[in-house]
């Protein structure tokens, strides 16, 4: 080939090539959800949070990275050696124009088929719409007869029927020995969930103690499933531990992270209860208390208005007032009595200077004419006229002899 033949050829960098490889690989369905089984080789914990991994099996080997932000679809620890499942993207690294499996969930090997049906389940569910919240059931606070689909035997039954004793010994427990594991588990579960719909039960409780997933399988049926979902009782899922979750778990009006906490929130506590009635008790008392208090408080003082209004009351009062006006006017008349004898006292001392007879009694006379007119001059008198001298003791009959006048 000549060199004039390779420039009429295009040419691409290897930026460009990575490139193009890396979008074949985005754009097939297949690579971008994969199921990859293997063993784990050449594992490495970053600091940064990163998993770096290879799958290899008999045949070749895949390098694998789990990245920080997907550390939740990673519920173990990975170690060398370990079969396990991985659900992620194969992708082409640009840079180093390598291919690499980019995990978003990693299950230990054995568990994956069944994850897989469970995550298929559960979307199928969800469609259907019996995770939604509008179909769940209020769980009722008091209950008198409590249904427990679980095994006959083991910690699970034991726990349920030990707290509900301890919180309400007046709870009737109506146990339905179901299988909870292996052949036939579901159906024995869905048989229970009927019998005790059928008992009226007031809550039930459907679960078991914890175990592999493998072990509870029997709750990620799709007819225990909707056993739960038609259930006219209200369900409680009480599976396995807080960490374990399965299909019953979404479609039950009320999930619980164990079957100790299922009773809790089954069985009101008695004892609690009685403690919060005799407070209310108490508090009722007093806020009677309270207002009887004020009630007899407002009643004392209408007995008040209504003596302040009564007639005699009003008829004493005006009595009152008149004895009251009596007694002013007698000290009125007292004091201007007082008054006008001490006027007429002195009016009296000044009549007593200005009367005749105590000018007479001091040696004066008053003497009158014939016509008995006062002598007050010469001229009131002639000679020979018959006069009358007033003294003290009397009159004094006399006659003018004389008169004589004199100059001032």
């Amino acid at each position: 080939m000549q060199n004039g033949d390779i420039r009429m050829k295009n040419v691409y960098t290897v930026r460009q090539v990575n490139s193009y490889i890396k979008n074949m690989f985005a754009q097939d369905f297949m690579l971008n959800r994969i199921y990859v089984k293997g063993e784990v080789s050449n594992l490495k914990y970053h600091t940064s949070g990163h998993i770096y991994f290879s799958l290899k099996d008999e045949s070749g080997t895949i390098a694998c990275v789990m990245f920080a932000g997907s550390r939740s679809g990673l519920s173990f620890r990975m170690e060398e050696g370990q079969q396990i499942i991985v659900l992620g993207a194969v992708d082409v690294y640009a840079r180093d124009g390598k291919y690499q499996l980019y995990a978003r969930k990693i299950v230990r090997d054995g568990v994956g088929l069944l994850y897989e049906r469970f995550e298929l389940l559960k979307k199928e569910l969800q469609e259907m719409g019996m995770f939604a919240p509008e179909y769940k059931q209020k769980i009722p606070k008091y209950i008198r007869r409590l249904g427990v689909v679980t095994a006959p035997t083991g910690a699970a039954v034991r726990d349920i029927i030990n707290i509900t004793k301890r919180r309400n010994p007046f709870v009737q427990i109506i146990l339905y020995p179901a299988l909870v594991q292996g052949e036939g588990a579901s159906e024995s579960i869905v048989k229970g969930i009927h019998a005790l719909e059928a008992e009226k039960v007031d809550v039930m409780i459907v679960g078991r103690g914890g175990g592999s997933m493998e072990d509870l399988w029997a709750f990620n049926e799709e007819a225990v499933a909707r056993a739960v979902f038609d259930c006219s009782v209200p369900v409680i899922s009480a599976v396995g531990h807080e960490t374990d979750t399965t299909i019953i778990d979404f479609v039950a009006d009320l999930r619980a992270p164990t079957p100790s906490a299922a009773a809790e929130l089954a069985v009101y506590d008695f004892m609690e209860m009685k403690k919060n009635l005799k407070l209310r008790e108490e508090r009722l008392l007093h806020f009677m208390q309270l207002i009887l208090e004020r009630k007899r408080q407002k009643l004392e003082q209408y007995s008040l208005r209504m003596r302040a209004y009564h007639p005699q009351q009003r008829l004493n009062e005006q009595r009152q007032f008149a004895a009251d006006a009596e007694n002013r006017l007698r000290r009125e008349m007292m004091r201007r009595l007082e008054q006008e004898k001490y006027r007429l006292g002195l009016m009296a001392e000044r009549l007593k200077g200005l009367s005749p007879l105590e000018k007479l009694s001091q040696g004066y006379a008053y003497v009158e004419n014939s016509s008995g007119a006062n002598v007050r001059t010469v001229s009131n008198v002639k000679q020979g006229e018959q006069i009358t001298v007033y003294v003290t003791d009397g009159r004094i009959r006399a006659e003018v002899t004389g008169v004589e006048k004199e100059e001032t």
